[in-house]
């Protein structure tokens, strides 16, 4: 199995490409071992904290921008296991070059792709095929008291999200800006 990363604008942000295993029984894709270069590189230091399964139905969805701070930040290695996901990750690390900039991928099982996002990232996506699904790898614990968010549309960002909105959550409509 082959793991490549790709480099995005943003330092510190990646794309992993992955190649499926494919026999006449069908195929299979490794999602995350350690114990290659490519992902012990991007991983290194960091625990499994977390697997969590996020599931979204309707085309146009959107959910996020949504990080954790302080010691509770977490890094996530973010994969589209069914539908298609445009998913963006804005670098809100205030010495960074690149701080407000964001930078997005479309994931899909088809793409065998991932998106690796280190501390310091707000994440969001938006569904792009009904019944899509995001498996997600997480460095530290969910802590509600931690979780903070930016508004998706702030007019700072000047996100081009792919489609017109169709459903988002009051929590994540009531975000602050950036």
């Amino acid at each position: 199995m082959i793991h490549r990363l790709e480099k995005t604008p943003i330092k510190d942000l990646y794309e992993i490409v992955s190649d499926y295993f494919n026999d006449e029984r069908g195929s299979f894709l490794g999602c995350f071992k350690l114990k290659e270069k490519t992902f012990f590189d991007l991983w290194s230091h960091r625990k499994v904290r977390q697997i969590n399964i996020s599931s979204s139905n309707k085309i146009g969805s959107i959910r996020g921008l949504h990080y954790q701070d302080g010691a509770y930040a977490e890094a996530k290695l973010v994969r589209c296991i069914n539908g298609r996901i445009w998913d963006v990750a804005v670098d809100l690390r205030e010495d960074s070059e690149t701080y407000g900039l964001w930078h997005s991928i479309e994931l899909s099982p088809k793409k065998g792709n991932a998106f690796f996002i280190p501390e310091g990232f707000a994440h969001g996506f938006q569904v792009l095929e009904k019944n899509s699904s995001l498996l997600y790898i997480h460095s530290n614990n969910w802590e509600p008291d931690f979780e903070k968010g930016i508004i998706w549309n702030d007019d700072k960002l000047k996100i081009n999200w792919p489609l017109k909105v169709t459903e988002i959550s009051k929590r994540d409509q009531s975000l602050p800006k950036l």
